[in-house]
C-alpha cells in the first residue's frame, strides 16, 4: 500500500505490481473517507508533496 502524490502514482503502481504481481486499485484520497484510518499527509515516496492517491 502506498499513499502518493500525483507525480509518483505511476512509480507506486510499478512497485505494487513488482511486489504483488497483481494490478492495484487506485483510490482518490480527496473523495474517500475511512472510518478507522487517517491517511498520511505526505507522499510515501518523496515526503515533500501532499498524498493524493492510495495505491492498494
Amino acid at each position: 500500500m502506498y499513499c502518493v502524490c500525483k507525480q509518483h502514482v505511476e512509480l507506486a503502481i510499478d512497485k505494487f505490481v513488482d511486489e504483488y504481481e497483481d494490478a492495484p486499485d487506485i483510490v482518490d484520497l480527496k473523495e474517500t473517507e475511512f472510518a478507522d484510518w487517517d491517511p498520511p499527509r505526505s507522499c510515501d515516496l518523496c515526503k515533500d508533496a501532499t498524498a493524493e492517491f492510495l495505491v492498494v
